[in-house]
């Protein structure tokens, strides 16, 4: 399934009216997180998953630099530590969850706990299998503490994915970057996309947005645009104001 979409831009779509609604996006976002901030009713939670090199972080700056850092916060979840092996698999997702009023972003996510094991096969099928209902009650949970979840996987083609892993050995404003060990999953494309659809499958209320993503310039303008509806979809409003002093 994923094989077969593209890793391309829209061929109708024209690069610059793109990048010309994706500022106009964006500054709305910053707007609209200002009211939710006050308002403190929603909080918008949003994930981003896909292979090394999918341009996750890059998102991320893309479309809410720009937002008050007192509105915002990033989470990225890479291996476990100990303590965190010694709890269940949400216990460290669940205490970066966005209080009311702000946007969490969630650079890789608690999808990993299933991608990973299941690709690498350390845990026993049926684990994986309770987990993947565990996420559902828990994302229900979410949603029904008006917690908004978006859910995009970056899908960038294995010769993009090449040519950026190659600028993390080359560049040297991009060695910090760099994972030997994103070479070795690579090598395992298949197993992870594999994985990947049946996550979409399997968990799919939020529903998933798989975003092409070989083009910076169109990724930003289908995370913003998304992220914008979302928005305006929520009874925003400014508070009344609290004074005994009228």
């Amino acid at each position: 399934m994923l094989e077969s979409i593209s890793t391309s831009p829209a061929k109708d779509l024209d690069k610059q009216k793109a990048k010309k609604i994706s500022k106009q996006n964006i500054k709305k976002i910053i707007e609209l997180q200002k009211i939710m901030a006050a308002q403190q009713k929603y909080s918008l939670l949003v994930i981003f998953q896909g292979l090394d090199a999918s341009g996750k972080d890059g998102a991320t700056r893309s479309v809410f630099s720009g937002i008050n850092p007192s509105g915002i916060s990033v989470s990225s979840f890479k291996k476990p530590t100990d303590k965190e092996f010694a709890h269940d698999f949400l216990w460290r997702i669940h205490k970066e969850v966005p209080v009311k009023g702000m946007i969490k972003i969630f650079n890789r996510s608690h999808y990993e706990d299933i991608l990973v094991p299941s690709v690498e096969g350390y845990l026993p099928k049926k684990m994986i299998n309770q987990r993947y209902k565990q996420i559902n009650h828990f994302e229900r949970l979410l949603t029904q503490n008006n917690t908004i979840i978006l859910k995009f996987y970056l899908h960038n083609s294995p010769d993009n994915q090449l040519q950026r892993l190659n600028e993390r050995l080359e560049i040297k404003e991009k060695h910090f970057k760099h994972n030997d060990g994103d070479w070795d999953t690579r090598e395992k494309r298949a197993a992870y996309l594999s994985v990947y659809e049946k996550i979409f499958k399997k968990c799919s209320t939020p529903k998933w947005t798989v975003v092409a993503a070989d083009e910076n310039w169109y990724k930003t303008y289908v995370i913003s645009s998304m992220v914008l509806k979302a928005m305006q979809k929520l009874d925003l409003k400014w508070p009344d104001l609290q004074t005994d002093r009228m």
